[in-house]
């Protein structure tokens, strides 16, 4: 690509209204974290270069900053996506997951989440949010949410996730209050699944 149409690309798509629409991602984000499983659209008109989906995009620009290091996974990387990310956040690119604030990963091929930061005992905030394209946040395998900021429980079916998305989750779980927060996108609609949740099939036993 040359150095005058990947100059393009990175100064557009961006927020027309940067201050109002990230403060609008943003409390669309709080919401979410806050009553995991609830789907919100995200009210942004942010166009990103492929293969960066238009809700991770506007994710990034709400919350990525040059403090905070981003990783890509290989479906999502390119010369296009990292230009920009660079212009629009100033964010720098994570030598690995491990060292990410920040990951955006394709669903069916996103790496385990053990691989990401988990963060210390200490400082459980110093952990990887993961930003996960999906399909659909409907018409997938039904899963059981349990925890903070749901009353009883609550049901979701997102598809497009990996096969190993419930063993890594446990696992993921197991590590509170270290450990991952997820958030799944679709297009401009998006679901949070902070660590605290617990998540199970519906043909599980019930948390107790």
């Amino acid at each position: 690509m040359s150095d005058a149409r990947l100059s393009t690309l990175a100064v557009s798509g961006g927020f027309s209204d940067p201050v109002f629409e990230a403060q609008a991602v943003f409390r669309a984000l709080m919401d979410a974290t806050a009553r995991p499983g609830t789907v919100h659209t995200l009210p942004a008109g942010v166009a990103p270069p492929a293969p960066l989906g238009q809700g991770s995009g506007a994710v990034a620009l709400a919350l990525c900053d040059p403090d905070t290091p981003v990783w890509l996974d290989r479906e999502i990387d390119s010369e296009s996506v990292r230009a920009w990310l660079s212009f629009q956040c100033g964010a720098p690119l994570a030598q690995g997951p491990e060292r990410s604030a920040f990951a955006f990963v394709k669903g069916e091929t996103m790496p385990d989440m053990a691989d990401f930061a988990s963060g210390t005992q200490e400082y459980p905030d110093r952990s990887t949010t993961l930003v996960v394209e999906v399909e659909a946040l409907d018409g997938g395998a039904a899963l059981r949410l349990e925890g903070p900021g749901i009353d009883g429980q609550r049901r979701i079916a997102p598809r497009g996730l990996p096969a190993t998305f419930m063993t890594q989750r446990a696992a993921n779980r197991a590590l509170f209050p270290r450990g991952v927060d997820v958030v799944l996108v679709a297009g401009l609609c998006m679901m949070a699944l902070p660590r605290s949740t617990v998540v199970s099939h519906v043909n599980e036993p019930e948390a107790g």
